[in-house]
């Protein structure tokens, strides 16, 4: 099972909808895919993104450093080149460019692994369920009046799904209270509700902002303070009722490590991509699942929806189509539901043609 070909493209993908929150908007999604060829033919293939910036840098350390180093490696050995990429790049690592270059080769090599054993991801990681809740994102930005907030929650109750995301950490306390207040009238009691700040808040104004709205009853509060400071979100715990979720700016097992041990917070949103990769990422969530926490990832739905139905401690699968446009068939979804793939691989089922016309990246390793 060498490995005698390495391939990379990358393409640029434009959100579905306007995504702004508290600190940035999302204007595009780079998207490098690597695909790994062995000797006998087969084949896996992979992928990681960012939202607007780094995907060139990604991409010059993957054909630099990280994909010639593949050539001639057992494709099998997942854990041992992981381990051995990770340090020979010890100087960028731990960081958002090393892990989201990694990513792009451990999930190709998962892939293969499970196109290998003729198994769908969610089975080969650990198959604990088929099927996983859904909560959508792709309303309830900071940009949006108060109305449009309230419709678009209950257009999405009306559509199956459990809950909605609505963005807060506008300058005014109030503003976000006000709208999550109208968002909890109008979709009742039973609907989850989900905030994300984004970093945006001090630890005052995440203390303050919790406290005014614990009456709103919320599923979680995401990312209220800056995701390196693990003091500040574990006193935030003790403040409050709400959950408080952190992960999407988590790039290291050992970060989480921190946060598990400090209780520092209550929902793990670990990125498949963020972390490196699906060999790290289950890492993180069976270590969440000793701590008695539950897993909630951050975007990538068509990647997540496999590793959640492959742990135990799942909860929510976060709904934001970003897909579609280069793959030919989107994720199964059924009242309020996500399926896992049934096909071997990972679970995407990518449109080679629509990729190679969109190609701005395309590089070849032998």
């Amino acid at each position: 099972m060498k490995i005698i070909k390495a391939e990379l493209f990358m393409i640029v993908l434009k959100p579905k909808v306007k995504r702004t929150d508290a600190i940035q908007s999302f204007e595009a999604q780079e998207t490098p895919i690597v695909r790994l060829t062995t000797e006998s033919g087969q084949f896996g293939e992979g992928y990681t993104y960012t939202i607007g910036t780094g995907g060139s840098s990604i991409v010059a350390l993957l054909k630099d450093h990280l994909l010639p180093k593949l050539i001639g490696r057992d494709a099998t050995m997942i854990e041992s080149i992981w381990h051995d990429l990770l340090m020979s790049t010890h100087a960028t690592s731990v960081g958002a460019i090393t892990s989201l270059a990694l990513t792009a080769i451990d999930t190709a090599l998962w892939d293969l692994k499970c196109k290998m054993m003729n198994l769908p991801l969610y089975k080969v990681a650990g198959g604990s369920k088929d099927k996983i809740r859904l909560y959508t994102t792709e309303g309830g930005w900071l940009h949006m009046s108060q109305e449009e907030l309230v419709n678009d929650a209950l257009a999405a109750k009306a559509q199956g799904f459990g809950g909605s995301k609505v963005k807060i950490g506008s300058p005014s306390a109030e503003r976000d209270v006000q709208r999550l207040r109208a968002v909890r009238e109008a979709v009742g009691p039973d609907y989850m509700i989900m905030t994300d700040c984004n970093q945006a808040l001090t630890l005052a104004d995440a203390k303050q902002r919790a406290d005014l709205l614990e009456k709103v009853v919320l599923t979680w509060i995401e990312e209220p303070l800056l995701a390196h400071d693990v003091a500040s979100h574990r006193e935030l715990c003790q403040s409050t009722t709400i959950p408080v979720a952190v992960g999407e700016s988590i790039y290291s097992i050992h970060h989480f490590k921190e946060y598990l041990q400090s209780n520092a917070a209550d929902i793990i949103q670990v990125d498949v991509a963020r972390i490196g990769g699906i060999t790290p990422w289950l890492k993180v969530a069976h270590m969440t699942e000793c701590f008695n926490k539950i897993v909630c990832p951050h975007f990538l739905m068509e990647l997540h929806v496999s590793l959640c139905c492959a742990i135990n401690n799942s909860r929510w699968l976060e709904y934001i189509p970003q897909l579609d446009e280069i793959t030919k068939s989107k994720v199964t979804i059924k009242d309020g539901f996500a399926y896992p793939s049934q096909k071997p691989g990972i679970g995407i089922d990518w449109d080679w043609e629509k990729i190679q016309n969109e190609t701005v990246v395309n590089i070849i390793i032998e």
